[in-house]
Protein backbone atom coordinates (compact mmCIF):
# COMPACT_ATOMS: atom_id res chain seq x y z
CA UNK A 1 0.00 0.00 0.00
CA UNK A 2 2.71 2.34 0.36
CA UNK A 3 3.21 2.83 -3.70
CA UNK A 4 -0.55 4.23 -3.31
CA UNK A 5 -1.45 8.00 -3.44
CA UNK A 6 -3.98 9.33 -1.66
CA UNK A 7 -6.33 9.28 -3.74
CA UNK A 8 -6.08 5.67 -4.71
CA UNK A 9 -5.88 4.44 -0.96
CA UNK A 10 -9.03 6.45 -0.64
CA UNK A 11 -10.62 4.52 -3.36
CA UNK A 12 -9.29 1.33 -2.06
CA UNK A 13 -10.61 1.83 1.52
CA UNK A 14 -14.10 2.59 -0.11
CA UNK A 15 -14.25 0.26 -2.66
CA UNK A 16 -12.91 -2.75 0.01
CA UNK A 17 -15.47 -1.77 2.87
CA UNK A 18 -18.47 -1.26 0.20
CA UNK A 19 -17.49 -5.11 -0.58
CA UNK A 20 -16.96 -6.29 2.72
CA UNK A 21 -20.82 -5.18 3.39
CA UNK A 22 -22.22 -5.95 0.00
CA UNK A 23 -21.34 -9.41 0.42
CA UNK A 24 -21.99 -9.61 4.15
CA UNK A 25 -25.62 -8.79 3.17
CA UNK A 26 -25.47 -11.52 0.13
CA UNK A 27 -24.16 -14.33 2.43
CA UNK A 28 -26.13 -13.62 5.10
CA UNK A 29 -29.05 -15.55 3.92
CA UNK A 30 -26.94 -17.58 2.25
CA UNK A 31 -25.41 -19.20 5.05
CA UNK A 32 -28.39 -19.07 6.97
CA UNK A 33 -30.50 -20.83 4.50
CA UNK A 34 -30.46 -24.12 6.35
CA UNK A 35 -32.86 -22.43 9.22
CA UNK A 36 -34.29 -19.22 7.53
CA UNK A 37 -35.54 -21.86 4.41
CA UNK A 38 -37.67 -23.69 7.55
CA UNK A 39 -39.39 -19.79 8.03
CA UNK A 40 -39.95 -18.45 4.44
CA UNK A 41 -40.75 -22.16 2.40
CA UNK A 42 -43.14 -25.00 3.65
CA UNK A 43 -41.78 -27.73 5.68
CA UNK A 44 -40.69 -30.26 3.22
CA UNK A 45 -38.84 -34.31 3.41
CA UNK A 46 -35.43 -34.01 3.24
CA UNK A 47 -34.98 -34.56 -0.40
CA UNK A 48 -37.68 -31.87 -1.19
CA UNK A 49 -35.47 -29.66 1.03
CA UNK A 50 -32.37 -29.97 -0.36
CA UNK A 51 -33.98 -29.01 -4.23
CA UNK A 52 -35.28 -25.79 -1.88
CA UNK A 53 -31.84 -25.19 -1.37
CA UNK A 54 -30.42 -25.67 -4.61
CA UNK A 55 -33.53 -23.75 -5.52
CA UNK A 56 -32.54 -21.28 -3.07
CA UNK A 57 -28.68 -20.37 -4.11
CA UNK A 58 -29.76 -20.18 -8.02
CA UNK A 59 -32.36 -17.53 -7.54
CA UNK A 60 -28.99 -15.65 -6.15
CA UNK A 61 -27.74 -16.24 -10.05
CA UNK A 62 -30.05 -16.91 -12.62
CA UNK A 63 -31.02 -13.44 -13.56
CA UNK A 64 -27.47 -11.71 -13.34
CA UNK A 65 -27.21 -11.94 -17.13
CA UNK A 66 -29.83 -9.18 -17.35
CA UNK A 67 -28.26 -7.27 -14.84
CA UNK A 68 -25.13 -7.65 -16.39
CA UNK A 69 -26.35 -5.85 -19.50
CA UNK A 70 -28.27 -3.05 -18.28
CA UNK A 71 -24.70 -2.32 -15.20
CA UNK A 72 -22.78 -3.24 -17.95
CA UNK A 73 -23.82 -0.54 -20.23
CA UNK A 74 -23.83 2.00 -17.61
CA UNK A 75 -20.50 1.06 -16.65
CA UNK A 76 -19.40 1.87 -20.16
CA UNK A 77 -21.35 4.61 -21.17
CA UNK A 78 -21.70 6.89 -18.12
CA UNK A 79 -18.96 5.62 -15.56
CA UNK A 80 -17.78 3.05 -12.82
CA UNK A 81 -18.24 4.88 -10.15
CA UNK A 82 -22.30 5.14 -11.07
CA UNK A 83 -22.45 1.68 -11.02
CA UNK A 84 -20.87 1.07 -7.78
CA UNK A 85 -23.44 3.35 -5.89
CA UNK A 86 -26.18 1.50 -7.43
CA UNK A 87 -25.65 -1.19 -6.53
CA UNK A 88 -24.89 -0.52 -2.87
CA UNK A 89 -28.38 1.05 -2.46
CA UNK A 90 -29.90 -1.97 -4.11
CA UNK A 91 -28.54 -4.40 -1.71
CA UNK A 92 -29.35 -1.97 1.70
CA UNK A 93 -32.78 -1.79 0.52
CA UNK A 94 -33.06 -5.59 -0.76
CA UNK A 95 -31.54 -6.33 2.95
CA UNK A 96 -34.12 -4.11 4.80
CA UNK A 97 -37.22 -6.19 3.20
CA UNK A 98 -35.88 -9.24 4.34
CA UNK A 99 -34.94 -7.66 7.60
CA UNK A 100 -38.80 -7.02 8.22
CA UNK A 101 -40.49 -9.73 5.92
CA UNK A 102 -43.24 -11.72 8.10
CA UNK A 103 -42.74 -15.47 7.81
CA UNK A 104 -44.62 -18.06 5.86
CA UNK A 105 -46.71 -19.09 8.80
CA UNK A 106 -48.12 -15.73 9.03
CA UNK A 107 -48.44 -14.75 5.45
CA UNK A 108 -48.50 -18.08 3.83
CA UNK A 109 -46.46 -18.52 -0.31
CA UNK A 110 -46.53 -14.65 -0.46
CA UNK A 111 -43.44 -14.91 2.20
CA UNK A 112 -41.52 -16.90 -0.28
CA UNK A 113 -42.40 -14.95 -3.46
CA UNK A 114 -40.91 -11.65 -1.75
CA UNK A 115 -37.63 -13.53 -0.02
CA UNK A 116 -36.63 -15.09 -3.47
CA UNK A 117 -37.33 -11.40 -5.43
CA UNK A 118 -34.77 -9.85 -2.37
CA UNK A 119 -32.04 -13.22 -3.08
CA UNK A 120 -32.45 -12.13 -7.00
CA UNK A 121 -32.59 -8.28 -6.13
CA UNK A 122 -29.35 -9.22 -3.72
CA UNK A 123 -27.19 -11.31 -7.01
CA UNK A 124 -27.93 -8.43 -8.82
CA UNK A 125 -26.32 -5.90 -7.10
CA UNK A 126 -23.29 -8.28 -5.50
CA UNK A 127 -22.50 -8.86 -9.14
CA UNK A 128 -21.97 -5.12 -10.25
CA UNK A 129 -20.43 -4.66 -6.77
CA UNK A 130 -17.49 -6.51 -6.96
CA UNK A 131 -16.84 -5.90 -10.75
CA UNK A 132 -17.20 -2.76 -10.36
CA UNK A 133 -14.87 -2.42 -7.65
CA UNK A 134 -12.17 -4.73 -9.24
CA UNK A 135 -12.33 -3.04 -12.98
CA UNK A 136 -12.23 0.56 -10.92
CA UNK A 137 -9.10 -0.52 -9.13
CA UNK A 138 -7.39 -2.29 -12.04
CA UNK A 139 -7.89 0.79 -14.01
CA UNK A 140 -6.07 3.35 -11.50
CA UNK A 141 -3.07 1.21 -10.12
CA UNK A 142 -0.45 -0.01 -12.62
CA UNK A 143 1.59 -3.56 -12.28
CA UNK A 144 3.08 -5.16 -9.74
CA UNK A 145 1.08 -3.30 -6.93
CA UNK A 146 -2.26 -3.66 -9.08
CA UNK A 147 -2.05 -7.62 -8.27
CA UNK A 148 -2.30 -7.72 -4.47
CA UNK A 149 -4.95 -4.32 -4.25
CA UNK A 150 -7.40 -5.76 -6.44
CA UNK A 151 -7.54 -8.95 -4.77
CA UNK A 152 -7.57 -7.31 -1.48
CA UNK A 153 -11.15 -6.80 -3.19
CA UNK A 154 -11.94 -10.56 -2.99
CA UNK A 155 -10.21 -10.90 0.51
CA UNK A 156 -12.43 -8.25 1.90
CA UNK A 157 -15.77 -9.99 0.14
CA UNK A 158 -14.66 -13.59 1.70
CA UNK A 159 -14.54 -11.63 5.10
CA UNK A 160 -17.71 -10.03 4.39
CA UNK A 161 -19.21 -14.16 4.74
CA UNK A 162 -16.85 -14.62 7.06
CA UNK A 163 -18.84 -11.96 9.32
CA UNK A 164 -22.47 -13.11 8.22
CA UNK A 165 -21.07 -16.60 9.18
CA UNK A 166 -20.19 -15.61 12.55
CA UNK A 167 -23.24 -13.37 13.28
CA UNK A 168 -25.30 -15.99 11.82
CA UNK A 169 -23.80 -18.82 14.32
CA UNK A 170 -23.78 -16.60 17.21
CA UNK A 171 -27.42 -15.66 16.82
CA UNK A 172 -28.30 -19.46 16.22
CA UNK A 173 -26.01 -20.42 19.10
CA UNK A 174 -27.59 -18.00 21.62
CA UNK A 175 -31.41 -17.74 20.31
CA UNK A 176 -31.37 -14.16 19.01
CA UNK A 177 -33.29 -12.04 16.88
CA UNK A 178 -31.94 -13.29 13.60
CA UNK A 179 -33.67 -10.22 11.84
CA UNK A 180 -31.08 -8.04 14.65
CA UNK A 181 -28.25 -9.31 11.52
CA UNK A 182 -29.90 -7.64 8.60
CA UNK A 183 -31.10 -4.60 10.17
CA UNK A 184 -27.49 -3.96 10.65
CA UNK A 185 -26.44 -4.88 7.40
CA UNK A 186 -29.29 -2.50 5.46
CA UNK A 187 -28.32 0.43 7.76
CA UNK A 188 -24.37 0.22 7.25
CA UNK A 189 -25.02 -0.40 3.16
CA UNK A 190 -26.77 3.19 3.34
CA UNK A 191 -23.44 4.54 4.89
CA UNK A 192 -21.71 2.95 2.35
CA UNK A 193 -23.66 4.28 -0.30
CA UNK A 194 -23.22 7.87 1.23
CA UNK A 195 -19.23 7.58 1.40
CA UNK A 196 -18.82 6.26 -2.65
CA UNK A 197 -20.24 9.16 -3.58
CA UNK A 198 -16.68 10.75 -3.35
CA UNK A 199 -15.19 8.40 -5.36
CA UNK A 200 -13.60 10.02 -8.88
CA UNK A 201 -14.19 8.31 -12.41
CA UNK A 202 -10.95 6.01 -13.35
CA UNK A 203 -8.24 7.26 -15.13
CA UNK A 204 -8.35 4.72 -18.06
CA UNK A 205 -12.23 5.37 -18.64
CA UNK A 206 -12.35 8.83 -18.09
CA UNK A 207 -8.86 9.71 -20.15
CA UNK A 208 -9.65 7.20 -23.17
CA UNK A 209 -12.81 9.41 -23.74
CA UNK A 210 -10.85 12.69 -23.27
CA UNK A 211 -8.11 11.68 -25.35
CA UNK A 212 -10.54 10.49 -28.32
CA UNK A 213 -12.18 13.70 -27.62
CA UNK A 214 -9.51 16.37 -27.76
CA UNK A 215 -8.24 14.28 -30.96
CA UNK A 216 -11.69 15.03 -32.88
CA UNK A 217 -11.65 18.83 -31.93
CA UNK A 218 -8.14 19.19 -33.17
CA UNK A 219 -9.12 17.45 -36.39
CA UNK A 220 -12.47 19.52 -36.28
CA UNK A 221 -14.30 16.66 -37.32
CA UNK A 222 -17.95 16.33 -35.63
CA UNK A 223 -18.02 14.57 -32.00
CA UNK A 224 -21.02 12.12 -33.55
CA UNK A 225 -18.25 10.11 -34.93
CA UNK A 226 -16.68 9.56 -31.89
CA UNK A 227 -17.85 6.05 -31.99
CA UNK A 228 -15.60 5.40 -35.45
CA UNK A 229 -12.46 5.56 -32.98
CA UNK A 230 -10.18 2.93 -33.02
CA UNK A 231 -10.63 3.02 -28.98
CA UNK A 232 -14.13 2.28 -29.62
CA UNK A 233 -13.61 -0.03 -32.41
CA UNK A 234 -11.17 -2.03 -30.26
CA UNK A 235 -12.41 -5.69 -30.71
CA UNK A 236 -12.98 -8.73 -28.46
CA UNK A 237 -10.74 -11.56 -28.62
CA UNK A 238 -13.81 -14.49 -28.49
CA UNK A 239 -11.18 -16.81 -27.40
CA UNK A 240 -10.25 -14.82 -24.38
CA UNK A 241 -13.77 -14.74 -23.58
CA UNK A 242 -14.11 -18.26 -23.58
CA UNK A 243 -10.93 -18.64 -21.69
CA UNK A 244 -12.36 -16.02 -19.20
CA UNK A 245 -15.68 -17.54 -18.90
CA UNK A 246 -14.56 -20.97 -18.09
CA UNK A 247 -12.21 -19.67 -15.25
CA UNK A 248 -14.71 -18.05 -13.69
CA UNK A 249 -17.23 -21.10 -13.43
CA UNK A 250 -14.59 -22.20 -10.22
CA UNK A 251 -15.87 -20.29 -7.76
CA UNK A 252 -19.85 -21.39 -7.66
CA UNK A 253 -19.06 -25.03 -8.33
CA UNK A 254 -16.74 -25.50 -5.35
CA UNK A 255 -18.52 -22.95 -3.06
CA UNK A 256 -21.54 -25.12 -3.56
CA UNK A 257 -19.45 -28.53 -2.86
CA UNK A 258 -17.88 -26.84 0.44
CA UNK A 259 -20.96 -25.08 2.27
CA UNK A 260 -24.44 -26.38 0.52
CA UNK A 261 -23.38 -29.94 -0.29
CA UNK A 262 -20.82 -31.00 2.52
CA UNK A 263 -23.56 -28.88 4.89
CA UNK A 264 -26.26 -31.51 3.56
CA UNK A 265 -23.90 -34.29 4.55
CA UNK A 266 -23.24 -33.15 8.10
CA UNK A 267 -27.06 -32.63 8.02
CA UNK A 268 -27.78 -35.88 7.07
CA UNK A 269 -25.74 -38.38 7.44
CA UNK A 270 -24.02 -37.28 10.95
CA UNK A 271 -27.64 -35.68 12.48
CA UNK A 272 -26.37 -31.92 12.50
CA UNK A 273 -28.73 -29.74 13.65
CA UNK A 274 -29.43 -26.34 10.94
CA UNK A 275 -27.44 -24.41 14.03
CA UNK A 276 -24.30 -26.67 14.16
CA UNK A 277 -24.03 -26.32 10.55
CA UNK A 278 -23.87 -23.08 10.37
CA UNK A 279 -21.15 -23.01 12.95
CA UNK A 280 -19.60 -25.50 11.44
CA UNK A 281 -19.55 -23.91 7.72
CA UNK A 282 -18.26 -20.27 9.71
CA UNK A 283 -15.11 -22.44 11.28
CA UNK A 284 -14.45 -23.95 7.58
CA UNK A 285 -14.74 -20.10 5.57
CA UNK A 286 -11.68 -19.41 7.80
CA UNK A 287 -9.66 -21.60 5.51
CA UNK A 288 -10.71 -19.89 2.49
CA UNK A 289 -9.68 -16.53 4.38
CA UNK A 290 -6.27 -17.64 5.22
CA UNK A 291 -6.13 -18.88 1.52
CA UNK A 292 -6.72 -15.71 -0.02
CA UNK A 293 -4.95 -13.63 2.31
CA UNK A 294 -1.68 -16.32 1.50
CA UNK A 295 -2.32 -15.48 -2.43
CA UNK A 296 -2.81 -11.49 -1.68
CA UNK A 297 0.89 -11.12 -0.17
CA UNK A 298 2.44 -13.93 -2.48
CA UNK A 299 1.32 -12.27 -5.97
CA UNK A 300 3.34 -9.28 -5.63
CA UNK A 301 6.22 -11.88 -5.69
CA UNK A 302 5.04 -14.38 -8.05
CA UNK A 303 2.45 -13.88 -11.22
CA UNK A 304 -0.81 -14.48 -10.38
CA UNK A 305 -1.55 -16.78 -13.47
CA UNK A 306 1.35 -19.23 -11.63
CA UNK A 307 -0.14 -19.02 -8.42
CA UNK A 308 -3.29 -20.18 -10.04
CA UNK A 309 -1.88 -23.37 -11.56
CA UNK A 310 -0.24 -24.14 -8.46
CA UNK A 311 -3.65 -24.41 -7.15
CA UNK A 312 -4.70 -25.94 -9.99
CA UNK A 313 -2.46 -28.84 -9.44
CA UNK A 314 -3.38 -29.37 -6.07
CA UNK A 315 -7.26 -28.90 -6.42
CA UNK A 316 -7.16 -31.44 -9.05
CA UNK A 317 -5.12 -34.09 -6.83
CA UNK A 318 -7.58 -33.72 -3.85
CA UNK A 319 -10.93 -33.91 -6.08
CA UNK A 320 -9.80 -36.89 -7.82
CA UNK A 321 -9.42 -38.49 -4.40
CA UNK A 322 -12.52 -36.42 -2.73
CA UNK A 323 -15.01 -39.64 -4.06
CA UNK A 324 -12.76 -42.20 -2.01
CA UNK A 325 -12.43 -40.02 1.03
CA UNK A 326 -16.41 -39.27 0.70
CA UNK A 327 -17.29 -42.98 1.05
CA UNK A 328 -15.09 -43.55 4.15
CA UNK A 329 -16.01 -41.09 6.32
CA UNK A 330 -16.05 -41.76 9.75
CA UNK A 331 -16.54 -38.67 11.77
CA UNK A 332 -17.34 -34.85 11.29
CA UNK A 333 -13.91 -34.25 11.97
CA UNK A 334 -12.66 -35.75 8.22
CA UNK A 335 -15.95 -34.04 6.49
CA UNK A 336 -14.41 -30.72 8.15
CA UNK A 337 -10.94 -31.35 6.95
CA UNK A 338 -12.10 -32.01 3.35
CA UNK A 339 -14.55 -29.19 3.33
CA UNK A 340 -11.89 -26.79 4.81
CA UNK A 341 -9.24 -28.01 2.26
CA UNK A 342 -11.54 -27.39 -0.32
CA UNK A 343 -11.72 -24.34 0.37
CA UNK A 344 -7.82 -23.14 1.11
CA UNK A 345 -7.00 -24.48 -2.56
CA UNK A 346 -10.68 -23.20 -4.33
CA UNK A 347 -10.54 -22.41 -8.02
CA UNK A 348 -11.78 -18.89 -8.88
CA UNK A 349 -9.90 -16.18 -10.43
CA UNK A 350 -7.93 -14.65 -7.64
CA UNK A 351 -5.46 -13.40 -7.44
CA UNK A 352 -5.42 -12.93 -11.74
CA UNK A 353 -8.50 -10.84 -11.54
CA UNK A 354 -6.74 -7.56 -12.64
CA UNK A 355 -4.77 -9.88 -15.46
CA UNK A 356 -7.40 -11.15 -16.76
CA UNK A 357 -9.16 -7.68 -17.21
CA UNK A 358 -6.43 -6.10 -18.85
CA UNK A 359 -6.88 -8.15 -21.71
CA UNK A 360 -10.94 -6.86 -22.43
CA UNK A 361 -11.06 -4.07 -24.27
CA UNK A 362 -11.49 -0.43 -22.24
CA UNK A 363 -14.51 0.77 -23.31
CA UNK A 364 -15.88 -2.73 -23.93
CA UNK A 365 -14.10 -4.05 -20.37
CA UNK A 366 -16.94 -3.40 -17.97
CA UNK A 367 -19.72 -4.92 -19.84
CA UNK A 368 -17.68 -8.46 -21.21
CA UNK A 369 -16.38 -8.34 -17.46
CA UNK A 370 -19.93 -8.20 -15.86
CA UNK A 371 -21.80 -10.83 -18.20
CA UNK A 372 -19.16 -13.52 -18.16
CA UNK A 373 -19.34 -12.73 -14.12
CA UNK A 374 -23.22 -13.14 -14.48
CA UNK A 375 -23.59 -16.40 -17.50
CA UNK A 376 -21.02 -18.15 -15.90
CA UNK A 377 -22.34 -17.58 -11.99
CA UNK A 378 -26.04 -18.21 -13.34
CA UNK A 379 -25.05 -21.58 -16.03
CA UNK A 380 -22.49 -23.29 -13.02
CA UNK A 381 -25.60 -22.48 -10.21
CA UNK A 382 -27.99 -24.11 -11.89
CA UNK A 383 -25.69 -27.12 -13.02
CA UNK A 384 -24.05 -27.61 -10.24
CA UNK A 385 -26.69 -27.02 -7.22
CA UNK A 386 -29.38 -29.67 -8.98
CA UNK A 387 -26.79 -31.84 -10.83
CA UNK A 388 -24.80 -32.60 -7.58
CA UNK A 389 -28.53 -33.63 -6.24
CA UNK A 390 -29.04 -35.91 -8.99
CA UNK A 391 -25.67 -37.24 -9.73
CA UNK A 392 -25.12 -38.36 -6.36
CA UNK A 393 -28.69 -39.84 -6.28
CA UNK A 394 -27.76 -42.08 -9.48
CA UNK A 395 -23.41 -42.79 -8.76
CA UNK A 396 -22.70 -42.02 -5.81
CA UNK A 397 -20.01 -39.92 -4.47
CA UNK A 398 -18.49 -40.39 -8.05
CA UNK A 399 -20.93 -38.38 -9.48
CA UNK A 400 -18.69 -35.20 -8.48
CA UNK A 401 -16.16 -36.09 -10.93
CA UNK A 402 -18.78 -35.34 -13.75
CA UNK A 403 -18.62 -31.77 -12.74
CA UNK A 404 -15.22 -31.92 -11.81
CA UNK A 405 -13.20 -32.84 -13.59
CA UNK A 406 -14.34 -30.81 -16.96
CA UNK A 407 -13.91 -28.09 -14.54
CA UNK A 408 -10.06 -28.78 -13.93
CA UNK A 409 -9.58 -29.29 -17.25
CA UNK A 410 -11.37 -26.45 -18.75
CA UNK A 411 -9.52 -24.07 -16.23
CA UNK A 412 -6.29 -25.52 -17.67
CA UNK A 413 -7.18 -24.14 -20.98
CA UNK A 414 -8.63 -20.71 -19.69
CA UNK A 415 -4.68 -20.65 -17.79
CA UNK A 416 -2.94 -21.44 -20.86
CA UNK A 417 -4.60 -19.22 -22.82
CA UNK A 418 -4.10 -16.38 -20.69
CA UNK A 419 -0.44 -17.24 -19.73
CA UNK A 420 0.30 -16.31 -23.53
CA UNK A 421 -1.18 -13.37 -23.98
CA UNK A 422 0.86 -12.15 -20.69
CA UNK A 423 3.92 -13.56 -22.42
CA UNK A 424 3.33 -11.38 -25.78
CA UNK A 425 2.85 -8.58 -23.18
CA UNK A 426 5.77 -9.26 -21.63
CA UNK A 427 4.61 -9.16 -18.51
CA UNK A 428 4.65 -12.92 -17.59
CA UNK A 429 8.18 -13.63 -16.88
CA UNK A 430 9.51 -10.46 -15.73
CA UNK A 431 7.27 -9.49 -12.79
CA UNK A 432 11.24 -9.65 -10.45
CA UNK A 433 12.47 -7.17 -12.97
CA UNK A 434 9.74 -4.76 -12.23
CA UNK A 435 9.47 -5.21 -8.90
CA UNK A 436 13.08 -3.76 -8.96
CA UNK A 437 13.02 -1.06 -10.81
CA UNK A 438 10.13 0.70 -8.53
Amino acid sequence: MSGLNREQKEAVGLLSIGTFLEFFDLMLYLHMAVLLNELFFPKTDPHTAALLSAFTFCSTFVFQPISALILGWIGDNIGRKATVIMTTFIMAVSCLVMANLPTYEQIGVAASWIMVICRISQGLSSMGEIVGAEVYLTEVIKPPLQYPVVTIIAVFSILGGNAALALASFVTSYGLNWRMAFWMGAGIAMVGVVARTTLRETLDFANAKSRIKKTFEEADINADLLENSFLFKEEINIKTIAALSIIQCGWPICFYFSYIHCGNIFKNVFGYTAEQVIHQNFISSIANLVGYIIITYLCYKIHPLKILKVKLIIFSIFIMLCPYLLYHLSTPLELSLIQSFSMLFILSTNPAMSVLYTHLPVFKRFTCATLIFAISRALMAVVTSFGFIYLIEYYGHWGLLIIMAPLCIGFAFGLNHFEKLEIKAGRYHHQKKKLAIS
